[in-house]
Formats: structure tokens, C-alpha cells, sequence
């Protein structure tokens, strides 16, 4: 039993009672990776004895972080007045519970994707680093990721992992989720298989899952036909629009892959108003797993991101920056979550 402490407890006796040093008490009760886990839970254990509450004031005045992350939001075009793409706001939870347990508050702040996002966060001590989710654009909204960099600004953005990107990407493997959804779909004997999304680097997330559905193709000496694929924005109306324009076009297909769960949601209106049935005619498929996608009715197959890993890697990997540790991009792995629009229930 450790002896009792006079008056209120300080981290220096953590430290003496640990057999550690004060800084790495600090660290440990910040919830750094450089303190292994043995030695975090001892101290934390210790520091509950104790009835130990860590100062932030003090701490926030000593180290010159204010104890709190930016997440900024990037406006997207929906049927509501959100315009918040509904997968980023699966992941804001697991984003929110990351910063608690890390000790962090989380600043919230919703952006235009025309006003000059990239602001002075940091050098106002409003937060201490960035997480971007979305962003619209890819080329245009480069350069404004590279002002970052060069001004010095810690933070990580939600997208596709790219060679010689400016900043730290964490993202899902967009190619293998894409590959592997269209796999599916050829073993479900469907041969035409048209993919609704931008098929471009503007888009790269996007781009990605196309190049993963045209190796599929190719990998089951299936022919990629260009005029199966439609330009489509993460929205149901464009997904709707999408499907208009492929039946216009009057080529045989017989499955489709959209880019995001929402275009495949307004794909399979426009199949239902053409006299389609889904998946006797048609089989449909998404990307995300996003919770409507579980009920629209045919439910919709799609490929699952891990929202509560990617919150978490996304505040972990942004602390390391924070506390100049070392820290790099990362791809997610994605899963099928396969149900009745494709045939496979």
C-alpha cells in the first residue's frame, strides 16, 4: 500500500511512487504512444489512488497546446440542409470518443469548400492540430493542403493514400474494396457491369475503386467498356441522374457498381422508374456502409469502412504529430457487407 500523501498530490509523486520520471508521467496520463501500456495502466492506477486530476491550465501554459482538435467538415452537396456527407458523421463519434479518452476537447467547425479554410487554428491557440474530412475537388484543393504544410500546421485528412500527396492521408483501400465488390458481382453471373462515379484524380477515392472494379474485370478476362461508366457526385439525385444517362444510353448491362452508397440508393430509383427489378435485372452495389444502406429496400450490398478504426487512427496519428512523434499514412482494410440488391440474400 503506498503511504499517504500530504496535501494535494502532484505528478511528482506519481513519478516517485511509480519509479518513474515526471515526464513520462506526463506522457502516460496524456495517453503517448512512447509509454508502453504496462507502465501507462501502473501510473494511471496510481494516479486514481491519488484522486490525481491533471491542471490543464498549467499544462496548457507549460507546453503551449491548448488541450483541444479541430475537426473541420467540408460542405457536400445533400437532399438536406446537413450538407455533410452522412459517412463522415458515422465517423464523428468514434472521432469524438478517440479525443476523450486521449484527454482532448474537440472543436467542431463546418466549412465552405470556396472560403479560405486553411486558417490560423494553431497560431490562434484555438486548437492544437486538424482533421479534414472531405474536401471536395482533389486538384483544387491541393494547394491549400500544401499552404499547410508549409505553414507548419499539424493535421491529417480523411482520403485516399496517394505517392507524393502533401500532409498525412489515412484511408481505406479504395482499390481492393473496389476490386473486390466487382468480384463478387461476376460470381453472381453478371457479365455488363456499369460503375456510376468519377473516374478521374479529381476524384482519387473514387478513382481508386474504379481502377480496383476495371482489375477485376480484366483479372476474369472481361472486356472494360468506357461507355459503362457515368460521372457521379456522392448524392442520391446524382446517383438518380447517373442511372438516367446509362439507360439513355441503351448499352446492355446487368449490374452496377456506384462509387458510394448514395449513388447506388439514387441508381436503384432510377432502375425501379424504368421497370428494373433489383436484383433480378439489376444487381446493385455501393461502397461505404453507411446505416441506410441496411434498409432502403432491395438492402444494399456495398464494401464496409471501418469508421470506428479510422476515427481512432486518425486522432492517434495526429497526437503523434502534435508531440513530434513519428507518424505516416495509412490504408485501412475494407470488407464486403453483402446483402439482398446484389443476390447474394
Amino acid at each position: 500500500m503506498n503511504p499517504p500523501i500530504k496535501g494535494k498530490a502532484t505528478s511528482l509523486d506519481i513519478a516517485h511512487l511509480a519509479g518513474v520520471s515526471q515526464p513520462t508521467v506526463s506522457r502516460a496520463l496524456r495517453g503517448s504512444p512512447m509509454v508502453n501500456e504496462e507502465t501507462r495502466k501502473r501510473i494511471q492506477a496510481i494516479a486514481e489512488q491519488l484522486n490525481y486530476k491533471v491542471d490543464k491550465n498549467a499544462s496548457n501554459l507549460r507546453t503551449q497546446h491548448s488541450g483541444t482538435i479541430a475537426l473541420l467538415f467540408f460542405e457536400d452537396p445533400t437532399p438536406d440542409d446537413s450538407q455533410i456527407n452522412p459517412f463522415f458523421l458515422s465517423m464523428l463519434g468514434s472521432i469524438t470518443r478517440a479525443c476523450a479518452l486521449q484527454g482532448y476537447d474537440l472543436l467542431i467547425s463546418f466549412q465552405q469548400l470556396s472560403t479560405n479554410w486553411q486558417a490560423d487554428y494553431e497560431d490562434s491557440n484555438k486548437a492544437d492540430g486538424l482533421i479534414l474530412l472531405g474536401y471536395g475537388d482533389y486538384l483544387e484543393s491541393q494547394s491549400r493542403l500544401e499552404r499547410l504544410v508549409e505553414q507548419g500546421t499539424h493535421f491529417v485528412r480523411w482520403g485516399a493514400v496517394l505517392p507524393g500527396q502533401p500532409g498525412i492521408s489515412i484511408g481505406c483501400d479504395n482499390f481492393q474494396g473496389g476490386h473486390d465488390i466487382t468480384m463478387h458481382l461476376l460470381a453472381q453471373g453478371r457479365g455488363n457491369i456499369a460503375f456510376l462515379g468519377h473516374a478521374s484524380n479529381h476524384y482519387p477515392e473514387f478513382f481508386e475503386r474504379y481502377r480496383g472494379y476495371a482489375h477485376a474485370l480484366l483479372t476474369e478476362d472481361r472486356r472494360v467498356q468506357p461507355l459503362l461508366q457515368v460521372d457521379a457526385v456522392t448524392t442520391e439525385q446524382s446517383g438518380y441522374e447517373a442511372a438516367r444517362v446509362l439507360l439513355e444510353k441503351g448499352i446492355a448491362f446487368d449490374a452496377v457498381f456506384a462509387a458510394s452508397d448514395l449513388i447506388a440508393i439514387g441508381a436503384m430509383k432510377a432502375l425501379h422508374e424504368h421497370g428494373l427489378r433489383v436484383p433480378e435485372d439489376v444487381a446493385v452495389a455501393g461502397f461505404d456502409d453507411i446505416p441506410m444502406a441496411a434498409f432502403v429496400n432491395p438492402s444494399l450490398s456495398t464494401v464496409q469502412q471501418d469508421t470506428k478504426l479510422a476515427g481512432r487512427i486518425l486522432v492517434e496519428t495526429l497526437l503523434a504529430l502534435i508531440n513530434n512523434e513519428p507518424a505516416e499514412s495509412r490504408t485501412i482494410p475494407v470488407k464486403l457487407a453483402l446483402r439482398r440488391s446484389s443476390g447474394a440474400l
